[in-house]
């Protein structure tokens, strides 16, 4: 039997040497590689956190001492050392979630995967235990260096470092990356310490040295190693990262050693108040391929060779790489347009537009606020900024989207990548907000293209607009085949199918096109006539939809985000508004948080299936459900004049 085969609970480390701890890293590596290959995952993170995330459960007590994981992605080692070794389905219906999931194990405390939100939570429960007295409890919040570029770490730390009676220790896993090189000032502070030669010289002749003494050396130098780092760190000037915060600094650690991190977290666990532990990590650390991949480090890998860490399966063109290639385009055509992102370049597609206009593209870090508030100062200055964000990232930072952006008439573009139904990522990575959140941002347009050519058009409309922001939001994935309209109306609308029959009005957003175009003909089968239009530009609601809306019976809305306060319901409004008595249908995702599992399960569950959103409109044609279709008064409905006119808008 192995010895990860043994570990069923954290306390089962306690039995193991060093030897056999050493032992018990690398067979984890093996099996992360072999298992993560077969299902896709994070695979570079948790090899660089192999030995720290052992060191953790050696020397704390958790779930009586929390660990708090920032983010969530580098948790698959925790997980195999609390009794979680099955991951045959690791991100599948299932199967282990991708993050940590409260539902799986109390040894999972922060479920969300958005970064730099642990040290507020370590804030908050490292007080609790002491206002309740239970000041044998500990708190651990393992920190990438990456999330420090967020300004919730820095919020975080002025708040804990004014009460230092507490057992809080604050893990920085430095490994020079979040996905791509980490950025900024503090990124730059941190690559002098881990590179600076003075310190790394200077460690290496202490290990060489004490080794010429045997095993009786070794010990010695594993005695002294807590004390040599902060001699050391003071050295190199490490100590004036934290000169200004009242908190204890322990560092810089070799993350790979288990010896000397066991010692360093055994120190800061005595010390009785807030205790910073720097620790050097290798992000992909012990397998090659991961290492030789200088874009990100197998930061998350589709099925891979686990021999090779080639790709399985080919990969046909993504929705990220179609907007990568226009938007390089796009920066040729218009030398004001430049792109940002927050720590995400390749993720989000702006890696070619950096490679083609390195000059013109900004990287944040983790600070989507920032981003979003600096672009308004871009655009003021005369630029027009594309900010490229994961859609579930955009929610941080609706504040600076309103009230910078949006109140200041500031012509900037967001990008949304990942947005709807994301599936294997879970609740936290969804992109299903995005369209109920920002549709009620004053003088906005939202972008929803069904294929790649509309992508490409809307992109380049999106950009010509400069007194308001403007939204491009697509799903993840592959892009399917373009869907031809048969016309387009006047103001931008596409008409993609149409019956002689005006029952049924499907307003179909972004990709959702395809499946309304497969409802509308099930609905022609059992004899209903039904209009499959894709509005484009889903924000404000064209004018053409509305007069759609007064000539059918029946409107039915499809989009890939949640139902309550969706676009829909925007439609229902604005019929309403003009005295328009068309019953409207909006569906939708539901407004839950929605497991880890594929999209076609999702959207089943939720009911997003053809062959159930044609049986459910045959009915409210009929009258047997709600709401119900307007009665066919023999076909003869008036449609609209060519005066009509929607409402001016109010405010």
């Amino acid at each position: 039997m192995s010895l990860l085969d043994g570990i069923r609970a954290p306390r089962d480390l306690d039995a193991l040497t060093p030897e056999q701890l050493t032992d018990l890293a690398a067979e984890i590596r093996e099996f992360l590689v072999q298992n993560v290959a077969r299902t896709g995952g994070h695979l570079g993170p948790n090899l660089g956190v192999v030995e720290l995330t052992i060191a953790l459960h050696r020397v704390f007590s958790s779930p009586d001492d929390p660990i708090i994981f920032d983010t969530g992605h580098q948790s698959y080692v925790h997980k195999l050392l609390t009794g979680r070794q099955d991951f045959s389905a690791l991100r599948a219906r299932g199967g282990l979630a991708g993050y940590p999931q409260r539902a799986e194990s109390p040894h999972d405390v922060v479920e969300s995967s958005h970064a730099s939100s642990s040290l507020s939570w370590a804030d908050g429960i490292s007080r609790a235990f002491s206002r309740t007295g239970r000041s044998d409890r500990h708190v651990v919040a393992v920190v990438g260096d990456g999330a420090l570029t967020g300004g919730m770490t820095w919020e975080a730390l002025n708040n804990i470092t004014d009460d230092n009676d507490r057992n809080l220790v604050i893990v920085v896993n430095d490994n020079g990356r979040s996905y791509a090189p980490t950025i900024g000032g503090m990124a730059r502070h941190l690559n002098r310490v881990r590179t600076t030669e003075a310190y790394r010289d200077l460690s290496r002749r202490s290990s060489r040295m004490a080794g010429r003494f045997g095993a009786v050396g070794r010990a010695l130098y594993r005695g002294v190693r807590g004390g040599t780092h902060g001699f050391l760190s003071r050295f190199t000037n490490n100590s004036s990262l934290y000169s200004n915060l009242d908190v204890k600094y322990l560092g810089p650690v070799d993350g790979h050693d288990l010896s000397a991190l066991i010692e360093t977290l055994a120190l800061a666990k005595s010390y009785g108040a807030p205790v910073i532990v720097h620790v050097i990590t290798e992000k992909g650390r012990g397998y090659q391929p991961a290492l030789d991949d200088e874009a990100d480090a197998f930061h998350a890998v589709g099925r891979i060779d686990p021999a090779t860490g080639g790709a399985l399966g080919a990969s046909s063109p993504g929705w990220t790489d179609v907007f990568a290639e226009e938007l390089v385009r796009i920066g040729e055509e218009r030398p004001d347009v430049i792109a940002m992102t927050a720590a995400m370049l390749r993720p989000t597609g702006l890696a070619p537009f950096a490679e083609r206009f390195p000059e013109r593209v900004y990287d944040v870090g983790i600070a989507e606020q920032h981003a979003v508030a600096s672009a308004a100062g871009l655009a003021y200055g005369g630029l027009h900024p594309v900010v490229a964000l994961y859609s579930t990232f955009v929610n941080r930072a609706f504040d600076q989207v309103l009230m910078d952006v949006a109140l200041h008439r500031a012509g900037v573009t967001f990008v949304l990548d990942r947005s709807g139904v994301t599936g294997p990522d879970g609740p936290s990575h969804h992109g299903m907000w995005d369209l109920a959140l920002l549709h009620i941002v004053p003088r906005i347009r939202i972008a929803a293209p069904r294929d790649e050519t509309r992508l490409r058009e809307e992109l380049h409309e999106a950009v010509a607009v400069r007194d308001a922001p403007t939204v491009v939001r697509f799903p993840k994935g592959s892009v399917e085949e373009d869907i031809p309209a048969l016309e387009r109306l006047e103001d931008g609308v596409d008409v993609l199918a149409r019956d002689e029959v005006e029952d049924v009005l499907i307003v179909g957003i972004g990709p959702f096109a395809r499946l309304g175009l497969d409802v509308a003909s099930r609905l022609r089968a059992q004899g209903i006539g039904a209009t499959v239009v894709d509005p484009r530009w889903v924000v404000p609601v064209p004018a053409s939809i509305v007069e759609l809306s007064a000539r059918h019976r029946l409107v039915i809305t499809l989009e890939d985000g949640i139902r309550v306060g969706g676009i829909g319901t925007r439609v229902r409004q604005v019929l309403r508004e003009a005295g328009i008595d068309t019953a409207v249908d909006e569906l939708g995702l539901p407004d839950a948080f929605l497991d880890h599992a594929s999209r076609e399960q999702i959207l089943e569950d939720a009911g997003l299936t053809p062959a159930k959103i044609a049986q459910d409109v045959v009915a409210q044609v009929l009258g047997t459900r709600v709401p119900m279709a307007r009665r066919d008064t023999g076909r003869g409905l008036p449609s609209v004049t060519g005066e009509f006119k929607l409402p001016a808008p109010r405010g």
